[in-house]
Parts: C-alpha cells; sequence; structure tokens
C-alpha cells in the first residue's frame, strides 16, 4: 500500500517521498511507525485485517476520526470478529485514492450524520470474520488438517485433536493467498469479549504525547505556508490587489488569486512561515467587488423568516387528522414562535490543507470528514483525472460537519498550482473560519396547539421558516422542492427512508408540520445534529407550553403521546426517574426528549436561577437507547461532549449580519462553555439491542431544551429566542 522509496521521518509517522520536490511530484503514504514490524514486513489478508510477523494487527479504518471515537469502536468490531489479541491492535487509514483503484472495497469514507459506525458496521464486522477464517484455513492446510478442526483465540489458531498452535503473524502470508470466504458467520451480542465493552480509545496516548498528527501538524521538507482571504461578504467576488506592497516583506514568495468551482474567490499570500504569509496579507491592498449582499443584515433575515411564518404555501412534512377542525372546536389555544440563529462550526483547529502539484500528479494532506469528496475537489482544482490525484486523511482537530465541505481542498491545490513541485500548506486564520463558514441553518417557528376542555391537546401546527441545506448545498437532492432534513425528528413515518431514523417521538390525532423554505444570503451546512437541535428545541418546549396551559405534569402529558413509542418513552421515564422528577426537593427541572440519527434520547436539567438572572446549570441527567452499545465508555464521553457543544449554542453562540459581513470574528465574540459553568452530566447508557443508533449527535437535540424548561420552572419566564446570554438579567 505504501511505497517505501528515500523515506523521511516526520513524528511518528513516515511520509514516503519517490522523486525529487522539485521533479514530476511527490509520491506519499501515510504510516506510523510504530505498527509495523522490526523489518517493516506486513502481510494484508484482507482490505480491513493488516497483520505483521509480530502478531501487530492492523485495522483499516475509512472513516474519519475528529475525536468522536469512530476509529476505535470500529477496530473493536473487527477485533471481535478476527478473534485478535486487543492489545496488539492498531489501525491506518486507507486512502480514497486506493479505494478508488480497488473498486470501492471500504466503500463510503464520509464521517457525518453518526453514521461513522452504524453505517459500516456490518461489512467491517464481516471483512474481520473472513480474516479469521482465512487465517485459520491457512494454518490448517499447512498442517493438512480440516479447518474445521481449528479455533482461533486471541491471535492464536489451534488444532484441538493434535494440540498443535500457531499464531497470526507466521500464518498471515498464507492466509493472504486464501480465497475469501464467501459467507461468514457474525457473532451475537452475547458472545462479545472485546466490542461492547469500555477498552481505551486507540488514539488518547499519542494525542496525550502530542505524537498525533493533525492536518495543522503537516511539515515537509521545502514546504511553504500560505494564508488566505475571501471577500468578507458572502457572494462577493476579488476586484483586484497590489501586489508590489508586499513582494518584498520578508519571506514573501508570491500572491494568488484563488477562485474555486465551490463559491471562493479570494487571495492568498505565500511565505516562508505562516505568520509572515498572514503578515503581508494584512497588509496586502485588496478591492473587492462586494456583491448583492452588501445590505443584508440581522433585520433584513428577521423579515425574510418571519414572512415565511405566515405563508401560504409550505412544504408539509408531517400530517395527520384535521387539523383545521381541531382548532375550530378547541376550547383553549396556545401559540408560541421561537427563533435559532446562524451559528458556526468554530473547530478548535481551523481550515487547513497541505498539497504538491505537478503537470502530471497531484496529492493533499487534510483533516476531512470525506475523503472522496476532497478527492474529488483535489482531482477538479488540479486539472487532472482523479487517478492522478491522491489525498492522505488525517485526524481533525473538530469536524462537527464543517470537514465534509472541500472548499479549503480547492484553495489549497489552486495556490499550489502556482509553485509546482512545491509543497504548500494552506493556514485559515482563526477570523478567516469564522466568516467563511458552512453555518447552521437559521430558522423560526411559530406553534398552535390546541386543548379541549379537560386539558387533552386534541390538536398542533408546527410551521418552520427557514434555511434549507440541501438547496444550498445540494439542490439535486430536493424532493420536487422540498428539503426532507427540515423536518428532522418531525418527520412523518414510512414517508422517506432517508429520514426514517429522524422520525416524531409523539403521536398526534390531529397533527401538521410544515416548512416555509426561506433562503438567506448565507452559506448552509451540515453543523452537528443539523436541524434536529433546533426542531427538538420547538417540539419539546412547546409540549412544556401546552402542559403548563393544560394544567398537567410534562412528563405525564409527553407520554399520555407516546403509547407508539415505548423505546422513546423509556429514556425518558429513566431520566426522570434518576433525577427525582416530582420530588418536593425546591430543585427546577426540565425534560425532552426525541428521536434523531436512529437512536432514542432525552434528558432532564437541574437549575438554578439567582435573584438578579444569573443561571446555574446544576446537573443534566441523560438517557441514550442507541440500540448496540459497541464502547459504553466512549457513548458516555459522547453524550458528555455533546451537552458540551450543545449548550455552547444555546447560551452563548450566533452568528450575527451587519453590511453583509459576519461580526463575531473570533472566540472572544464566539465563546464556548467553560469548565466552571459545565453541570454535572449523569449518562444512561440503555441498549435494546437489535439496532444501531448514533451517538454523536442525538443529544445535542435535547439539551437546550432541557435547560429552558427547567429555566421555566425555576423563573415561570419562557425563553423562546437562542442564544440565551443576558436575556434572564433583562427579564
Amino acid at each position: 500500500m505504501n511505497n517505501v522509496v528515500n523515506g523521511i521521518e516526520i513524528s511518528r509517522r513516515k511520509f514516503i517521498v519517490g522523486a525529487s520536490v522539485a521533479g514530476a511530484g511527490l509520491s506519499l503514504g501515510i504510516l506510523p511507525a510504530s505498527r509495523a514490524s522490526a523489518d517493516g514486513h506486513l502481510d494484508e489478508v484482507n482490505a480491513w485485517v493488516v497483520i505483521a510477523p509480530d502478531d501487530t494487527v492492523t485495522v483499516r479504518i475509512a472513516r474519519s476520526e475528529m475525536g468522536q471515537g469512530t476509529l476505535t469502536g470500529l477496530a473493536q468490531l473487527v477485533a471481535e470478529e478476527l478473534e485478535c489479541d486487543w492489545e496488539k491492535v492498531t489501525w491506518e487509514f486507507p486512502t480514497p485514492g486506493e479505494n478508488l483503484a480497488r473498486e470501492r472495497v471500504w466503500k463510503d469514507f464520509s464521517t457525518g450524520g453518526s453514521r461513522g459506525l452504524r453505517g459500516s458496521q456490518q461489512y467491517m464486522r464481516e471483512g474481520g470474520a473472513a480474516a479469521r477464517m482465512m487465517l485459520i484455513e491457512a494454518a490448517a492446510g499447512q498442517w493438512g488438517v480440516p479447518a474445521a478442526e481449528c479455533v482461533a483465540e486471541n491471535s492464536v489458531i489451534r488444532h484441538s485433536k493434535s494440540g498443535r498452535k500457531t499464531t497470526y503473524g507466521k500464518v498471515a502470508d498464507a492466509a493472504s493467498k486464501v480465497a475469501p470466504p464467501t459467507e461468514v458467520k457474525l457473532k451475537s451480542e452475547s458472545e462479545w469479549t472485546v466490542a461492547g465493552k469500555p477498552v481505551k480509545r486507540l488514539d488518547t496516548a499519542e494525542k496525550l504525547t502530542g505524537k498525533l498528527v493533525y492536518g495543522a501538524d503537516i511539515q515537509l521538507d521545502g514546504m511553504l505556508l500560505a494564508s488566505i482571504k475571501d471577500c468578507p461578504v458572502m457572494g462577493g467576488t476579488l476586484k483586484s490587489y497590489d501586489e508590489a506592497a508586499v513582494k518584498n516583506m520578508p519571506g514573501v514568495r508570491g500572491v494568488v488569486k484563488v477562485e474555486t468551482t465551490v463559491g471562493t474567490s479570494g487571495v492568498a499570500v505565500v511565505a516562508d512561515t505562516w505568520w509572515r504569509a498572514n503578515q503581508a496579507l494584512e497588509r496586502l491592498p485588496i478591492e473587492w467587488d462586494l456583491g448583492p449582499n452588501v445590505d443584508f443584515d440581522d433585520d433584513a433575515l428577521t423579515a425574510l423568516l418571519e414572512d415565511g411564518l405566515e405563508a401560504d404555501e409550505a412544504f408539509k412534512g408531517n400530517w395527520a387528522g384535521d387539523i383545521d377542525g381541531a382548532f375550530n372546536s378547541a376550547d383553549q389555544m396556545v401559540e408560541a414562535v421561537y427563533k435559532v440563529p446562524s451559528q458556526n462550526h468554530a473547530p478548535m483547529e481551523p481550515m487547513n490543507a497541505t498539497a504538491v502539484w505537478s503537470e502530471d500528479r497531484c496529492e493533499v494532506w487534510c483533516p476531512t470528514q470525506n475523503g472522496e469528496s476532497a478527492l474529488a475537489a483535489a482531482s477538479d482544482a488540479a486539472g487532472l483525472p482523479i487517478e492522478q490525484c491522491e489525498v492522505y486523511k488525517t485526524i481533525l482537530g473538530g469536524g462537527f460537519g464543517r470537514r465534509g465541505a472541500p472548499d479549503y481542498v480547492h484553495q489549497v491545490v489552486a495556490i499550489a498550482k502556482a509553485f509546482p513541485g512545491t509543497p504548500i500548506k494552506l493556514q485559515w486564520s482563526r477570523e478567516e473560519d469564522q466568516k467563511h463558514g458552512f453555518f447552521h441553518p437559521t430558522t423560526m417557528a411559530k406553534m398552535r396547539g390546541s386543548l379541549d376542555k379537560d386539558g387533552n391537546l386534541t390538536g398542533l401546527h408546527l410551521r418552520i421558516s427557514g434555511q434549507s441545506i440541501l438547496a444550498g448545498l445540494m439542490p439535486h437532492a430536493l424532493q420536487d422542492g422540498m428539503d426532507p432534513l427540515a423536518f428532522q425528528t418531525l418527520f412523518k413515518g414510512g414517508v422517506s427512508p432517508q429520514m426514517d431514523d429522524h422520525q416524531i417521538s409523539y403521536d398526534f390525532d390531529n397533527l401538521l408540520v410544515d416548512h416555509a423554505m426561506r433562503n438567506p444570503p448565507i452559506r448552509p451546512g451540515f453543523w452537528r445534529g443539523v436541524n434536529m437541535n433546533q426542531n427538538a428545541i420547538y417540539m419539546e418546549c412547546f409540549m412544556e407550553e401546552l402542559a403548563y396551559a393544560a394544567g398537567r405534569d410534562p412528563l405525564e402529558f409527553r407520554l399520555a403521546h407516546m403509547k407508539n413509542n415505548p423505546k422513546g418513552a423509556a429514556v425518558l421515564k429513566a431520566v426522570a426517574e434518576r433525577s427525582g422528577w416530582g420530588a418536593k426537593d425546591g430543585k427546577h427541572r426540565g425534560l425532552a426528549v426525541t428521536y434523531g440519527f436512529g437512536s432514542y434520547v432525552a434528558a432532564c436539567a437541574d437549575v438554578t436561577v439567582s435573584d438578579d438572572g444569573e443561571l446555574k446549570i446544576d446537573r443534566i441527567v441523560a438517557a441514550t437507547d442507541c440500540g448496540t452499545a459497541v464502547n459504553p465508555q466512549q457513548i458516555e464521553a459522547q453524550v458528555e461532549g455533546s451537552f458540551v457543544y450543545g449548550l455552547s449554542a444555546a447560551l452563548y453562540q450566533e452568528i450575527t449580519y451587519a453590511d453583509g459581513v459576519v461580526q463575531q470574528q473570533n472566540f472572544h465574540t464566539y465563546p464556548s462553555m467553560r469548565i466552571k459553568d459545565m453541570p454535572e452530566v449523569e449518562t444512561v447508557v440503555m441498549p435494546s439491542g437489535g439496532f444501531y443508533g448514533g451517538v454523536g449527535e442525538p443529544t445535542i437535540g435535547v439539551a437546550a431544551p432541557a435547560v429552558l424548561n427547567a429555566i421555566h420552572a425555576a423563573t415561570g419566564k419562557r425563553i423562546r429566542r437562542l442564544p440565551l446570554k443576558d436575556q434572564l438579567q433583562k427579564a
């Protein structure tokens, strides 16, 4: 897989260099130095399993690792079926170019939508089982005995009748020549000894020692650094710049105009260090054509969304019964309007990529959530057939959906073309990362509910007004103009296979959920949890409003509409019981439940609000039924991390606009949760078995509504516009 020629050591990874930097280009592969045997020999048993003579097992992981733990979870599943020694398991990333050349043997490289594990668990488990069978077949062949008489355990193969045994490392070469089995039998979860257990993550030790290589860590001989600026107004373009003003600054090697097919139009300065490149870029005289959105601001955005709330036309995502009839016969009507802003992904590691371009070869190193998309972008920008390009994935310093877009890959290749044969690393500044993200879609919702004289809910209409991700990024994926993703966690079951893992949690006799699409000039993106975040706020906060209006307990009120959702009811009951719901202890609690990314999740928040409006989130109990728990410890960490992310957005984060320009430039105006403000999080992992649900995103959806509902319990005040910020102090 890796062509070793003139190897140079960089940290713990070997970047194998073939051909001169100044010549026809580079041929580089990535293999951690510790993952080969002493003589460098490795045997590929199949695409997923490589075994060295010292019994080191390397599991190939096509999905990206960005802190969510997919890498370890998938390795556990392969190791379980392989019956290998977990203490000798390590990993590597295959490349998307290899995947293409081998007819996509590793299948999908995309890592998002909480599908990293659940989307590839089946074929990776089969890969591990097939490798085990091939190893046993090889050993049996050497012994001249039937394979059925041999067993494998802990990387050792035994023939019980003769007492002979051998190790995986000794037969790996022979196993690689065995025909793969056409059928494999997978273990049941009750048989698991590695999967399903809270094993340590494979990447933690190297993180702690600083040896894990992120995109920003890449260093190549002769490398130059680039800093870039795009037009500050979305849709604007570069008119001109004065290179003469900076070309004689220390270290500056050139200024490059950058235009790509993904809507970026800017200018980059290339220098011998990034600091020098960025300093020169700040001093570079630039004239922008600000385009049609120069007058866009928050007032214009709000007016656009408010128009959608009252529009006659809207796409229907869920409906039942006769909503008009329910409203006309109501004894009481309840109405509320909520709003969720645009938000940036703001990963700790800003966008970056490194590229080398020549006339017949282009190679890119980058942190990406979709290696195949990055490869296509590299090919497009390089002007070369995709077979002459390659992308080498690194660990991601945060992704949250942002690194599924390949704009920064287009950019680095465009810059590298101006410096043939020279490695170019493009590093965005934090300010550039803030202004030119793919932002969480902003929406508003108007909700109306009808109650009868006994406090029963007779009808519910939830109107969403706002952005469509698909219209902005993939208009070809719209369904007769409708964006089904707008209805995440609210969708009608059985209508769209694409949305079966985002169905509504409740049954209502009379229901209408619709979406008035209103697309402002803001580039939307798949922000962690996507539309389930605001939809869960709308539904769960309004369910509480309805319960209070009906004079009923919010838990009982919800459960009354969950008779056909026993798994959802189970997680809701679990958090209520664990948190002490209904106790006369002076604590103020709020509930939320939803179903997203194939998992059932619920939360109960416990808050304190001082007399002067200071909020303290004391505790959150969260329950998750993801069907199959591959690593319970990892699930707990994911849930805790999701609350950091979700609460940061709910309490502090919003992207605002003036004169078409994003106003939040760095973390001082776009803050995250601090340790002192983080509540105690108690996670209840309750897998019911039989399916694989997501973990990284679902619990974000219940973070904000649980806290907002608890605030109401504490103060009697309803917060319907996010972020919270200082609204309690002003109330």
